[in-house]
């Protein structure tokens, strides 16, 4: 490994006036005298007992005999179909078989025919109706109608009736 060379001048970061004469100025003999108090962090009783409980589990994998175990042979187990499954699928490649092999050429021409359906006489007569009766409302021309005043009649009870009342 190469020695480590010390920076060129120009290479070095540029300082400005002001900070340049405070740095020339300084003096280690103005710095006041302090101790040094080194905290130093102890674990807990539980962050020990957790990295013992950690450090035996990974020992007792480390050191762990493989000739310990016993030999044992894995069963791979099918399920196989049932007489209902197997019938099933063999209906369905039959279906599957006997689409993609029809013959065409044993089919009959046909032409298609569209039916319309005509309403009948009474159906017309009654939709003639219904528009007729719809046109008069629509059109119906309110300028042909007169004015009426309407005039409230109250008919005052006779005298027998108030009598006949009071008697009551």
């Amino acid at each position: 490994m190469a020695a480590p060379t010390s920076p060129t001048l120009k290479d070095l970061p540029k300082v400005s006036p002001t900070v340049k004469s405070e740095l020339e100025g300084f003096s280690a003999d103005k710095l006041k005298h302090t101790e040094t108090v080194e905290k130093v962090v102890l674990p807990t009783k539980e962050d020990v007992q957790q990295e013992k409980t950690h450090n035996a589990l990974l020992e007792g994998v480390e050191k762990f005999d493989s000739e310990q175990l016993k030999k044992t042979e894995t069963q791979e187990k099918n399920r196989l179909p049932s007489p209902d499954d197997v019938q099933q699928e063999k209906t369905h490649q039959n279906l599957l078989t006997g689409v993609e092999h029809f013959n065409k050429d044993s089919m009959k021409n046909v032409t298609p025919e569209e039916k319309t359906h005509l309403p009948s006489p009474e159906e017309i007569q009654q939709e003639k109706k219904l528009q007729s009766h719809l046109d008069g409302i629509e059109n119906f021309d309110a300028n042909k109608l007169k004015h009426a005043d309407t005039v409230e009649k109250n008919s005052l009870p006779t005298a027998d009736d108030i009598k006949s009342e009071k008697t009551a």
